[in-house]
C-alpha cells in the first residue's frame, strides 16, 4: 500500500458519475481518495454521500454547488478533477481545472462543438496539465482484437471502412427522454454517442479525419412524427400519468437509485428524466448517415439509427489484402412502464469476427466475452485510470485531448453539414487542432 493517495474531485453527480466513484472508493481505495463532489442539485449530492457511507463506510465527502467549483479546488486541493456533467458544460470545468493546476478526466464526448474544443486545446497547451477522455470502448476485448489484427497488417493497407450502428427502442429511446434530446446540451447523438464510434475508427485505422458530409433527421421520435402515424400524444412526461400500455414509458419510482437521483431531485432544478419520447422540444436527430474522408485517404461510410428492434453494430475494413468483418450484438430489454432497466449500460455482448483474405479461404477469429459495462471495457479503463502504469499500453488504448478532439470534431462537422448541405472540413472549423502534430502522432 502506497503512503501517497491521488486526490480526486468530481463534478456532475448524475448516474454516469458512479462509473468513476464506485471503483475509486472501493477497489482502488488504497491509492485513491475522493475529496469533493460538485453538482448544482443538493439532492444528488446528498444521495451520493449517503450511498458512500452505507456501502463503503466513506464518510462526509465535502460537497459544493457547481457555481463554487473554483472554491472547491482551492479548499480540497485535488490532483485530478473528473468531469461527468452534461456534455455542454464539459469545457467549462475542464478549462477551469486545468487553469488551477489539476489534471482532468472527462467523460466522452470531450465537448460538443468546435468552438469549445478550441478552448480546451488552448487550455491544455497553456497549462501543461493532462486531459484524459474516458473512451471505454477501446478497452473491450472485441475492439482490442480488431486492433491487434490491423496492427499485424492482416488485410494490408486499409482503403475503406463501413460502420453501421444500431440503437434499439430501449437504449436509443432513452436519449429522447432526457437532456440529450436538446442539441445545445448534447451536440446530438452524432456527437454524444457517435464520438465512441469515430474514436474507434480513428484508433483502429491510425488516421485523422478531415472532410465530413452527412444527412441527419428526426424521423421516428417527436410529436410530429408520432401524429403523422396517427398516434395520440396525451402527456409530456411519464410520471403521474397512466402509462401501462405505453412500451416507451419509464417509471422512475420503481428503482430507488433513479428515484433518488432524479425524481426526488426535481424540486431543486425542474429537470424531468422521463420526458415523453414523442413530445415537443426534441432538437436532435434519430437517423444519421455520414461520408468521412481521412488524411490518409481512407473513406468511412457511417450510419446511426436510434429506434431499431436490435442493438449493436457491424463494421468492415477493406484493404489491399482482404477484408475484416466484425459484428457485436448487444442484448438489452425494452423499458416498460413499471420497470426501469437496471444497468442499461451493461448489455450482454456477442461477437463475430471474420477475416476474408483475397484469393484465400475466410476464417473466423475467436473473441472473448468481456465482463461488465461496454463489453468489459469499463473495468479495464478503470484499472488504467486509477492504477499507475510505467509502460505505455501496447495497443495505444489511452486517449488524451487530441483523441477527444479528433472524434468529437467529426460530429461537430457533421452538425454543420446537416445545416449547410455541404461537406465540412475539420481543419477549417477548429484551427488549434490542425496546428498540432497529426497523423500517427495524434492517434
Amino acid at each position: 500500500m502506497s503512503n501517497f493517495k491521488t486526490k480526486y474531485a468530481l463534478v456532475g453527480t448524475g448516474s454516469r458519475a458512479n462509473m468513476f466513484i464506485e471503483p475509486l472508493v472501493s477497489k482502488f481505495r488504497d491509492d485513491s481518495e475522493l475529496v469533493a463532489l460538485s453538482d448544482p442539485n443538493p439532492s444528488r449530492l446528498s444521495f451520493y454521500n449517503s450511498d458512500l457511507k452505507e456501502k463503503h463506510e466513506y464518510n462526509n465527502v465535502p460537497t459544493f454547488h457547481s457555481d463554487d467549483f473554483r472554491k472547491m479546488i482551492t479548499q480540497t486541493k485535488p490532483d485530478v478533477v473528473i468531469v461527468t456533467t452534461i456534455d455542454a458544460m464539459h469545457h467549462h470545468y475542464i478549462v477551469q481545472a486545468l487553469e488551477m493546476g489539476c489534471d482532468v478526466i472527462t467523460e466522452k464526448p470531450m465537448t460538443i462543438d468546435a468552438e469549445k474544443c478550441d478552448e480546451i486545446i488552448r487550455a491544455v497547451e497553456k497549462s501543461g496539465k493532462k486531459l484524459r477522455v474516458a473512451f471505454n470502448y477501446r478497452w473491450a476485448p472485441g475492439a482490442t482484437k480488431v486492433k491487434e489484427l490491423l496492427l499485424k497488417e492482416t488485410i494490408g493497407e486499409i482503403l475503406h471502412v463501413d460502420m453501421e450502428y444500431w440503437l434499439n427502442t430501449s437504449h436509443g429511446a432513452d436519449y429522447f427522454r432526457r437532456w440529450h434530446r436538446e442539441k445545445d446540451k448534447s451536440g446530438g447523438l452524432i456527437v454524444h454517442k457517435s464520438t465512441h464510434h469515430f474514436d474507434l475508427v480513428n484508433w483502429w485505422t491510425n488516421s485523422v479525419p478531415e472532410t465530413v458530409f452527412g444527412f441527419g433527421k428526426l424521423g421516428f421520435y417527436g410529436r410530429k412524427n408520432a401524429e403523422s402515424r396517427g398516434e395520440e400524444i396525451s402527456y409530456t412526461r411519464y410520471h403521474g400519468n397512466e402509462t401501462s400500455d405505453d412500451p416507451f414509458a419509464l417509471s422512475l419510482d420503481s428503482d430507488q437509485r433513479m428515484k433518488s437521483l432524479y425524481l426526488d431531485a426535481e424540486k431543486h432544478d425542474g429537470y424531468f428524466r422521463d420526458r415523453n419520447v414523442f413530445g415537443d422540444n426534441i432538437s436532435i436527430e434519430d437517423s444519421m448517415s455520414l461520408l468521412i474522408q481521412y488524411r490518409t485517404g481512407i473513406t468511412l461510410n457511417y450510419s446511426l439509427n436510434a429506434y431499431l428492434p436490435r442493438e449493436g453494430f457491424n463494421i468492415a475494413f477493406n484493404g489491399t489484402k482482404g477484408r475484416i468483418e466484425y459484428e457485436e450484438n448487444h442484448k438489452s430489454s425494452l423499458m416498460g412502464s413499471t420497470t426501469v432497466q437496471k444497468d442499461q449500460s451493461i448489455p450482454t455482448y456477442r461477437h463475430r469476427l471474420i477475416v476474408r483474405p483475397i484469393f484465400h479461404s475466410p476464417y473466423e477469429v475467436d473473441v472473448e466475452d468481456g465482463i461488465g459495462g461496454h463489453g468489459g471495457g469499463d473495468q479495464l479503463l478503470q484499472e488504467r485510470i486509477f492504477r499507475t502504469f510505467e509502460e505505455p499500453d501496447k495497443f495505444g488504448r489511452d486517449a488524451g485531448h487530441e483523441q477527444g478532439a479528433a472524434s468529437m470534431l467529426v460530429g461537430s462537422a457533421a452538425n454543420k453539414s446537416f445545416e449547410s448541405g455541404l461537406p465540412e472540413q475539420i481543419s477549417k472549423i477548429c484551427k488549434p487542432f490542425t496546428t498540432k502534430k497529426l497523423l500517427s502522432e495524434l492517434i
